[in-house]
């Protein structure tokens, strides 16, 4: 299915958001005291904080729906064969989409997030790079891009 999107949507969706959900997923797992510890950029003169297990658990659960977004993409995008469902697909990650950035805002506060040069790696994942992909989205299901490819006719089907 992947194959009948416009190029651009089609590279954004299938290439460069899996590997961003692998890039987010990993790090919550694996390195959770730096996943936590990054999602709001300190100065570094602050303090060390103790971390509880209640945080590095549910940073470790946000981990895991990184991955099960891969894993959901990666199915989706490669074996529907129905342009309905990769629509409606993207349209339920434009909500969230939506939501990741309110939510990472919210918390920022409005001082920390007017102070776009202070965020980390971490900040301009989570409100610049999905506030790009739901402008990929929009774009998309608005149809900026042009038309999705026509489906491929299968040989059996050009014989007769």
């Amino acid at each position: 299915m992947a194959s009948r999107l416009p190029t651009i949507p089609r590279v954004v969706f299938t290439v460069v958001e899996p590997i961003s959900l692998i890039g987010g997923c990993v790090p919550a797992l694996f390195a959770t005291n730096w996943f936590i510890r990054e999602q709001i950029a300190e100065a570094p003169s602050a303090p060390a904080v103790a971390l509880s297990d209640q945080a590095r658990i549910v940073a470790q659960q946000l981990g895991n729906a990184y991955g099960l977004l891969f894993m959901v993409g990666v199915a989706v995008l490669y074996t529907s064969t129905e342009l309905k469902v990769v629509r409606n697909y993207l349209v339920a990650l434009l909500i969230a989409d939506i939501s990741h950035v309110g939510l990472t805002i919210a918390a920022l506060g409005p001082d920390r997030f007017a102070e776009v040069r202070e965020w980390n790696a971490m900040t301009w994942g989570n409100v610049g790079f999905t506030a790009f992909l739901a402008l990929m989205r929009t774009s998309y299901l608005l149809g900026l891009f042009g038309p999705d490819k026509p489906p491929a006719i299968s040989t059996s089907e050009k014989r007769k």
